[in-house]
């Protein structure tokens, strides 16, 4: 194969991308430089979230709230103002704040270029990788490589989402990095939380303190110690209450029957056929009878009833567990969603 054409296969391999679609797509310009790019989100969220929910598993819903009418407010009825004093505030309406919005653009403006370790850590926000577009593999192996070579990060400005974004763009081992940026004033000072001015450390103090962090340094941060074990100990109490069946909500819509045969349970075969041979011929000599007042029964094989049941007549054997626990929910019986049939029978027996 001619090397031009296999590295034109090369590069096209390269291109491809078989991952997660990428979260925002432009151009990244400098001078006479164009390269296209896309934007990937280098992050994702793996904190263990616990949802607030009431006593029967409803998922909680947040409302904005007056304290002083004591009253829960509607959308319509929220505007949005800026506090200069406490309880004194200028309003701003949305107009206002289109009129002032960044001019939608597809383009990361690249600016200057700093020192990598010129810029302090605090400022990093939010990792993103950026990825060339199909065809734009040279110019971003260019700038890649020429940027790690001279330890150096673009500082770049971009509109995503209808705000404006500051971003350092960084290289390591040939792939590019955005980095979002917090604004300076978002940053406090060691004056704004009041520290103290620090007197300077003795000599011999400082001595044996290089001396403990030597002893303990490592070459590179062990992944391991970055895992979060509060989640792997919410994780754990959660698994061992899934194998006990303890204190789970079960949606009402998703739990079987009891009576409902269990899959893992061996099935004799020949007696479900013979089943559903005399429901079928039960349902065939029903076929063409009128019903009368809401007395007759239901046809063993409609497709409209499950598993051949009867019609409610109102006494708890006949009635399934969504029946029951429909009847239980009318009476407010509390704990209902953990009550097995028997117990739903129970429980609103004699209503």
């Amino acid at each position: 194969m001619p090397e031009k054409k296999q590295h034109h296969e090369q590069e096209s391999h390269e291109a491809e991308h078989h991952g997660p679609r990428p979260f925002w797509s432009g151009t990244i310009t400098f001078g006479l430089v164009s390269l296209p790019v896309s934007l990937f989100v280098a992050t994702r969220s793996k904190r263990v979230a616990l949802r607030m929910i009431d006593h029967e598993g409803e998922p909680l819903a947040r409302r904005y709230f007056c304290p002083k009418e004591k009253t829960a407010l509607e959308p319509e009825e929220i505007v949005r103002g800026y506090e200069i004093e406490k309880n004194k505030f200028v309003l701003v309406d949305e107009e206002e704040l289109d009129s002032i919005a960044p001019v939608k653009s597809q383009e990361i403006d690249l600016r200057r270029f700093v020192p990598v370790d010129g810029i302090d850590p605090m400022f990093f926000q939010r990792a993103y990788f950026l990825a060339p577009s199909q065809g734009a593999i040279k110019p971003y192996r260019l700038m890649a490589k020429s940027m790690e070579e001279t330890e150096r990060a673009g500082i770049a400005t971009c509109v995503i989402r209808g705000k404006e974004y500051l971003l350092a763009i960084l290289s390591y081992k040939g792939i590019l990095r955005a980095e979002i940026l917090r604004f300076a004033d978002e940053l406090r000072t060691p004056a704004d939380i009041g520290l103290p001015k620090i007197k300077k450390a003795k000599n011999k103090t400082v001595s044996q303190m290089v001396k403990s962090i030597n002893a303990n340094s490592r070459k590179t941060l062990d992944r391991d110690e970055l895992l979060d074990e509060r989640a792997a100990r919410i994780l754990g109490i959660v698994d061992e209450k899934l194998e006990a069946d303890e204190d789970v909500i079960h949606d009402p819509e998703d739990i079987e029957d009891e009576g409902k045969e269990d899959e893992s349970v061996p099935v004799d075969l020949m007696a479900v056929l013979k089943q559903s041979l005399q429901q079928k011929a039960h349902s065939s000599g029903q076929r063409g009878e009128k019903k009368s007042s809401g007395k007759s029964k239901r046809a063993a094989g409609s497709k409209k009833k499950r598993n051949g049941r009867k019609k409610d007549t109102g006494t708890r054997d006949d009635m399934t567990r969504d029946e029951l626990y429909t009847k239980a929910r009318d009476l407010d019986i509390v704990g209902r969603s953990r009550m097995t049939k028997s117990e739903l029978a129970a429980a609103t027996k004699g209503t």
